[in-house]
């Protein structure tokens, strides 16, 4: 037996879902700001600011670095403004977000995001997931086009997934899984498990 058999897996790379969101930040009018969102009760400006402080929050979590970004719970306070510079703040909080992931370390032990304890590599899927599914929002919203890395998706499906039969699991992050059949792509099983509708468009 080889001993690449007996690797480990390697750890997720958030830099992928980061660099498409992003991507699609660069299609963002401003006159699309205040448009509509899969998510309800957020409009698009909204939507973005919710994106750079979950940011913050995440690359707290990776670095065991404990405080208000990670001791508040999802949706327990409104997104704060969107703040004027965002073009440059944001895309440069969701590249540090991944950097901060790329560190073995982070995924190691436990750590805090949402106001909940959990195990780190819990916490790096739930930061990946954010990513893909917020991607996915921006660009149904904006009239763009999503492109997910496939194993990504796999991954973002795979965390959500045990959670369709247990909805007291899925805590205020989302809405109840909308029914996709199964030979429907990744992407909009995805987007179903994450309680949102993948013919949504704005």
């Amino acid at each position: 037996m080889s001993s690449e058999t007996n690797a480990p897996a390697p750890l997720p790379d958030l830099g992928p879902a980061a660099a498409e969101l992003t991507r699609l930040l660069d299609g963002v009018r401003d006159d699309q700001l205040a448009g509509p969102t899969p998510c309800p009760a957020y409009p698009l400006q909204d939507l973005l600011a919710h994106v750079l402080g979950l940011s913050t929050a995440f690359q707290d979590a990776a670095r065991k670095e404990f405080g208000p970004s990670t001791s508040t719970p999802p949706g327990s306070v409104p997104p704060p403004q969107l703040p004027l510079d965002w073009r440059k703040s944001l895309p440069a909080s969701l590249a540090a977000m991944a950097e901060a992931w790329r560190d073995p370390a982070a995924w190691e032990g436990e750590t805090r995001a949402g106001g909940l304890s959990l195990p780190a590599a819990v916490a790096g899927r739930v930061a990946l997931d954010e990513l893909v599914v917020h991607g996915w929002d921006v660009a149904r919203s904006t009239g763009q086009e999503f492109r997910a890395a496939p194993g990504d998706l796999e991954i973002a499906y795979s965390f959500l997934a045990p959670s369709k039969d247990d909805p007291a699991s899925r805590g205020g992050a989302f809405g109840p899984a909308v029914d996709v059949p199964d030979d429907a792509p990744m992407v909009d099983r995805l987007i179903g498990m994450s309680g949102r509708d993948p013919g949504w468009s704005a």
